[in-house]
């Protein structure tokens, strides 16, 4: 785990005053590229005074975020003992800065991520004629000196970096969500030919190179996994490095590193173990993206045309309709224009005229319903025409309401003799509703225990049973019941 250490160096990228320490340390790295390595608190401190954000920044506000960078190693500070020219002076300790090895690469890091969008991949072919022209000259560099053969193998790893990175970045946009949802755009279809000629190119030159370095490195392997390479590990150990020198043997790292560029070069165009090189994979990825471009497109296209004809396809069929002679006509251009419909059936209690199942139901009269939403917050619309003057029509309504009372009661009151109703012995046929009338007050005085009721006309009753069953007439049928006798007081 000594390599998933956190890192220090980092820190100021993240802390709250984190604005202050970036502007810090991008003036040292500019006056790094500078060729500047070494720098004092006072030059830093004009730099940053030419930001109108620092018009209010104090030397000892600097002198307190330099401390914070030099603790966490991005800063290394260099005591400078030819600017002492006192006591004092030495004992404040004039230092100059450089940057640390990580913090350079931060910077650096951190100037890509601020031009990311600014930059694009591309997919240049010209790093595969480089490649096959550098792998031809196998043969020629083995007995080259080292210095050439380190030059020979830079150049080589170069080339195949770049191209590696270009088309990763390159094809890495097209599966973006921005992009995915600029391809099915109406203005991508006017820069389709474009894109599609552009990986048709890359495509056809890749096809192309590829099989040549290919055979190339197949021919090779032998000389270059027992011979260049091992020239490329001696011309690396050969350089002398200061930093390394000091981790004592540094063969290994240096020979890790050699074999594993060898490996991912070789793995790019020859397939190992089952597994599919990575330039077949290229031409899959690309190819995928070309279709989807073409489908887009043509989906894009299909769309506009297909709302654009069919509008006037319409109008003319809407002409035509209007110009049909009878149902019959319509009938056929209904087949022309739409085809076999799938019916769908409405049921309906509107009766119907004719019911013969022969009979068309365009023979028939139409039928109108009200149609409302199904929506809870439809309300419908009220009616705000006032209210009408319906008292006669009350008045008419409650007079022959009460005629019909009058007359119910004469009736009922007819089988009522000598204070009594005795089922038994009505022998006419009565109507119905005098027998609910009847049936009502049987079951008012059955419902408590003194068997008694009152009419809805005010009389109070008592309710008896003789023995054996009687048989009432109706308009509506016989009903066979208890011979009951209703027993009223006095009238």
């Amino acid at each position: 785990m000594e390599y998933f250490e956190p890192i220090n160096e980092t820190s100021y990228l993240s802390v709250p005053n984190a604005p202050v320490y970036r502007k810090i340390m991008r003036c040292f790295y500019r006056e790094y590229e500078k060729m500047h390595f070494q720098i004092y608190k006072e030059d830093i401190f004009t730099l940053l005074k030419q930001d109108e954000a620092f018009r209010d920044y104090t030397i000892e506000q600097l002198m307190a975020d330099l401390e914070a960078l030099v603790k966490w190693k991005n800063l290394t500070p260099i005591q400078d003992p030819g600017r002492v020219y006192t006591i004092a002076d030495y004992k404040n300790k004039q230092y100059r800065y450089t940057m640390s090895e990580y913090a350079v690469e931060i910077e650096r890091l951190t100037v890509r991520l601020e031009n990311i969008f600014l930059e694009s991949g591309s997919l240049s072919t010209n790093f595969f004629v480089r490649l096959e022209k550098s792998l031809q000259n196998v043969g020629d560099i083995k007995d080259s000196s080292l210095k050439e053969i380190n030059e020979w193998w830079s150049l080589l790893q170069e080339d195949f970096k770049r191209l590696n990175r270009n088309y990763q970045d390159y094809l890495r946009d097209f599966y973006s969500g921005k992009t995915q949802q600029l391809m099915k755009s109406v203005e991508f279809v006017l820069h389709k030919d474009k894109f599609i000629k552009y990986l048709n190119e890359f495509v056809q030159e890749l096809q192309r190179h590829s099989k040549r370095i290919e055979q190339i490195l197949t021919e090779n392997i032998p000389l270059i996994e027992e011979y260049i390479v091992e020239r490329v590990i001696e011309s690396e150990l050969d350089i002398p490095h200061a930093i390394l020198q000091m981790n004592g043997n540094i063969e290994p790292s240096i020979r890790e590193n050699v074999l594993g560029k060898w490996s991912s070069l070789k793995n790019w165009f020859i397939d190992n173990a089952g597994n599919e090189c990575e330039c077949k994979k290229v031409l899959k990825i690309t190819n995928d993206v070309i279709r989807n471009i073409i489908q887009n497109a043509a989906l894009i296209v299909q769309l506009q045309n297909g709302g654009i004809s069919r509008k006037d396809d319409y109008r003319k069929f809407l002409e035509l309709f209007l110009k049909c002679e009878n149902l019959e006509e319509a009938h056929k251009l209904s087949a022309h224009v739409f085809g076999v419909q799938k019916i769908q059936h409405f049921k309906v209690l509107e009766p119907r005229e004719k019911n013969s199942i022969n009979d068309s139901i365009y023979s028939e009269e139409p039928a109108t319903f009200l149609l409302k939403p199904h929506t809870r917050t439809y309300r419908e619309k009220k009616d705000r025409r006032g209210f009408s003057d319906k008292s006669l029509e009350k008045y008419m309504q409650r007079e022959k309401y009460l005629q019909k009372i009058k007359r119910q009661k004469d009736i009922v009151m007819y089988y009522i003799k000598d204070n009594k109703i005795k089922f038994s012995e009505i022998e006419e046929i009565i109507s119905e509703e005098t027998r609910m009338i009847f049936l009502q007050w049987i079951i008012a005085a059955n419902m408590n225990s003194m068997k008694v009721g009152r009419t809805e006309y005010g009389q109070e009753y008592h309710l008896k049973k003789e023995k054996g069953n009687c048989v009432l007439k109706c308009e509506d049928g016989d009903l066979h019941m208890p011979a009951f006798v209703l027993e009223f007081k006095s009238l």
